[in-house]
């Protein structure tokens, strides 16, 4: 089942997204996941971000996304950061 389930995320990986596709992460609903397919920023923004494992074709589910910070498990690791972060990275729903 598991593999089955990493099968389906690669190929998703593979996909060339639509426009219609990408959101931004800060969009999505506790419990949703999508694959991160940008990072629109600054080369400090990028790093910060892939410090904590937030790069292309990373998987990140939303926790919590009400008010205030936003946090994410990415790849099995949680992180946590503000609105405007999360407004530059573009994801696509899985």
């Amino acid at each position: 089942m598991r593999i089955k389930r990493e099968m389906e995320i690669e190929v998703m990986r593979s996909i060339p997204p639509k426009d219609s596709d990408v959101i931004m992460l800060s969009q999505l609903k506790p419990g949703e996941q999508g694959v991160v397919v940008a990072v629109e920023g600054g080369r400090g923004l990028r790093q910060k971000l892939s410090l904590r494992g937030v790069s292309e074709g990373s998987i990140a589910r939303m926790i919590w996304a009400s008010r205030g910070p936003i946090v994410v498990d990415v790849d099995r690791s949680t992180v946590c950061m503000g609105r405007g972060m999360a407004q530059k990275v573009r994801i696509r729903r899985i």
